[in-house]
């Protein structure tokens, strides 16, 4: 089943008693330790065990969901040192998707990576999740990021729909300001890139544009590609204007959410607007070269695509 709508589908759920309740995430966890030589590789075999039975099985809202309209996301985590017998040090890797409207295509909202992971795992060890206090860097990473996937997940069905889970997310980066473990407070990292700065981003009201944009581009683009593709195509260029008008106010200097979504949509959006009309072709890559610079040669190539 298609979510066209969640908030539609949770009302119908609540007067259907019969439908049984399944977890939010369909979540595939990967773990690579390559880079470790001499360990216990079985341990990477359990932590990968137990990291997808920790997304797969907490129930992290009090939304009723069907078994189908779990979301689809993927977590990679590459491990590139073991500083302790159960310490380890790499990277996190975060990709969700999202059904499109009667159609079998699925569309990346998410796909960046975090360099700042850092966590003890200690095997057999339960992984809790308490939202009120800070108990580990793993749960609360993983809580983190279940939290923002689920944050942009509703943002696509509903205007601004994600803000519980952003303000839960937020409240993780609260509890763990006095974390030893980087990526949680203002001055980890370079040029914002951390989770601190992704979550207040997000909850900034300059940066409310962008949130819209989600909603636009999806409810009013994609979900309409399928039986009125002119006029889907002609409400993303007007979504990506939203974008537009925060770049220019810029909000901080490194716009990092503004990225991160960049990151995610750039490829859609060159395989869609290169079938577009020429007109329509240079306004939207006027848009995209100036909200994301760094891309500015990918997109070009819209302008000298050809119409099969």
């Amino acid at each position: 089943m298609v979510r066209l709508s969640k908030y539609y589908f949770i009302v119908f759920l609540a007067f259907s008693p019969a439908i049984i309740q399944a977890q939010e995430l369909n979540c595939n966890i990967q773990i690579s330790a390559q880079r470790i030589q001499g360990s216990n590789r079985q341990v990477f075999e359990s932590m990968q065990h137990d990291l997808f039975e920790f997304m797969n099985n907490t129930v992290w809202t009090n939304h009723v969901l069907s078994y189908a309209e779990r979301i689809d996301c993927n977590i990679l985590i590459n491990l590139n040192d073991q500083l302790s017998a159960d310490e380890f040090k790499g990277t996190i890797q975060i990709q969700l998707s999202r059904p499109v409207f009667n159609t079998t295509y699925k569309s990346t909202m998410l796909n960046f990576i975090d360099n700042s992971f850092q966590f003890r795992y200690v095997e057999f060890q339960p992984l809790e999740f308490d939202p009120s206090t800070y108990r580990s860097s793993l749960v609360s990473v993983l809580a983190y990021y279940t939290y923002m996937i689920l944050g942009f997940d509703y943002d696509s069905f509903a205007p601004m729909g994600g803000t519980e889970f952003f303000q839960m997310a937020e409240k993780i980066v609260t509890n763990a300001q006095n974390a030893p473990e980087p990526g949680w407070k203002p001055y980890d990292g370079s040029r914002n890139r951390n989770r601190y700065w992704l979550v207040k981003n997000v909850l900034d009201k300059e940066y409310e544009g962008v949130r819209q944009f989600l909603y636009d581009y999806n409810i009013n683009g994609l979900d309409k590609m399928e039986s009125k593709i002119a006029e889907a195509r002609t409400s993303m260029v007007e979504s990506l204007k939203l974008i537009q008008d925060v770049y220019r106010k810029k909000p901080d200097p490194f716009m990092y959410l503004v990225q991160v979504i960049m990151d995610a949509k750039s490829d859609e959006l060159i395989n869609i607007f290169s079938e577009a009309f020429p007109e329509e072709k240079s306004r939207v890559v006027q848009i995209l070269t100036e909200i994301d610079p760094a891309n500015k040669a990918k997109y070009e190539k819209i302008n000298s695509a050809t119409v099969p």
